[in-house]
């Protein structure tokens, strides 16, 4: 779900889009699979993994809202018998260049109006009060905070689509998803809003993989702390 490190393009950079259609087709998934994914965190990693499997041009992905949480929750069954997969014919590859953002993309995107930068990380960590990660606290000039949680609910299931479909157009006004760019600390819960516009029917935003991570590798790029 990551690929190699290099110090300056992040902490989860993305892997190859070869290597993701090699490991689904090393857990038996073909072109006729339906995958769902799940986690217990709300859906963050789930929603990486949905976010990779499409941008590599594989559809047939969804989340299961609420996780094993909710699962267990429901009393459906559960195992802890590791299955062995069968190896599938490698699946094709059609990576959707225009789902990502490079970092030179987005600084040169900074100050535009129909531009708008979605940052998923908690308020304080956006903010520059503490950074737990990273070398540098604060955030991309120009980014806008939607902690990835604001799109739960207690029990970690998804909020009403309406909810979050009027909550994202209320963040982001007249700019069109096309216009929205995503980003968090590392790429990650980015995917989780990015799902969450998606299945709110505001389609076709995308991901700035390297996130904050890749930002302040590099010294000369802006960086702004406080509420806006």
């Amino acid at each position: 779900m990551s690929g190699a490190k290099n110090g300056r393009n992040g902490r989860h950079p993305l892997p190859e889009p070869a290597v993701v259609a090699e490991f689904l087709a090393r857990h038996g998934v073909t072109a006729d699979s339906r995958v769902v994914a799940y986690d217990d965190a709300g859906g963050l990693y789930a929603a990486r993994l949905w976010w990779l499997a499409r941008w590599i041009g594989f559809d047939r992905v969804a989340l299961l809202d609420g996780g094993l949480p909710k699962w267990i929750a429901e009393g459906r069954a559960v195992s802890a018998e590791i299955p062995v997969a069968r190896q599938a014919a490698p699946l094709a590859v059609n990576p959707n260049a225009t789902g990502v953002l490079s970092a030179a993309e987005v600084l040169g995107r900074i100050g535009r109006r129909e531009f708008a930068l979605i940052d998923a990380r908690a308020g304080e960590r956006y903010r520059g009060e503490v950074e737990p990660m990273d070398p540098v606290a604060g955030h991309i000039p120009g980014a806008m905070n939607r902690f990835y949680k604001a799109n739960l609910r207690p029990d970690l299931t998804f909020r009403p689509a309406a909810e979050l479909r009027r909550e994202f157009g209320e963040l982001l006004g007249a700019r069109s998803p096309e216009a929205v760019g995503h980003q968090c600390g590392s790429g990650i819960t980015a995917c989780a809003n990015l799902f969450a516009m998606d299945y709110a029917g505001l389609r076709g935003s995308k991901l700035y993989a390297g996130s904050w991570s890749e930002w302040v590798a590099d010294s000369s790029r802006p960086v702004a702390k406080g509420s806006g």
